[in-house]
């Protein structure tokens, strides 16, 4: 996990980390003011392979037979299908705002990136959070495979504030907090679902 700067341009803010763990890079702001939190989600990096039941390119072949009326899928174990990329994955990223016992306050998503390791999104969210409110609410994001119409997959998760995942993310928190309206960036690692 890492911080980072953001320049007047978001996508140049790049990963302090070098491994191949899946990383979220998240923004965020709260005016107390007018009691917004806006959520930035700018950029996700290493979203490639993430399934551990899956081969290396991310899916398998599928043939269908049909043998005495019925319909058998084969899988190639051996055999990948990709894009020209090479990269298979459409991946989203769900935010959810809790309150202090755990109930659903907001919830909205990203749009889908289709077939990117390091998904750009720069989709920012605005959740109404009176400053009373603050330290008692729980921001998670978890971010999906999407691997069909109605198929979804969990890569992984963070979640920020009352219940923070870990203590960067409670740092990034308590940063935010204290900020006085400029937005705090940082890299955040996954944790597997």
């Amino acid at each position: 996990m890492s911080e980072v700067s953001c320049m007047e341009s978001s996508s140049s803010c790049q990963s302090l980390v070098h491994n191949t763990a899946p990383e979220i890079l998240i923004g965020l702001l709260y005016n107390a003011t007018t009691g917004r939190l806006s959520a930035e989600v700018i950029k996700g990096s290493h979203f490639k392979n993430l399934s551990t039941n899956r081969p290396p390119n991310g899916l398998f072949c599928c043939l269908k037979h049909l043998i005495g009326g019925q319909v058998y899928i084969i899988r190639d174990m051996s055999v990948t299908c990709s894009t020209p990329n090479g990269f298979v994955d459409d991946t989203y990223v769900k935010l959810t705002l809790l309150n202090s016992m755990g109930q659903e306050m907001s919830k909205c998503k990203t749009s889908t990136r289709r077939g990117q390791p390091n998904p750009l999104y720069k989709e920012t969210f605005i959740f109404q959070v009176a400053l009373f409110q603050l330290s008692d609410v729980t921001l998670i994001l978890s971010v999906y495979n999407k691997r069909s119409m109605k198929r979804k997959e969990m890569i992984g998760w963070i979640s920020l504030g009352l219940n923070s995942s870990g203590d960067e993310e409670l740092s990034h928190w308590t940063e935010m907090k204290e900020s006085k309206g400029q937005q705090v960036c940082r890299w955040h690692t996954l944790l597997e679902s």
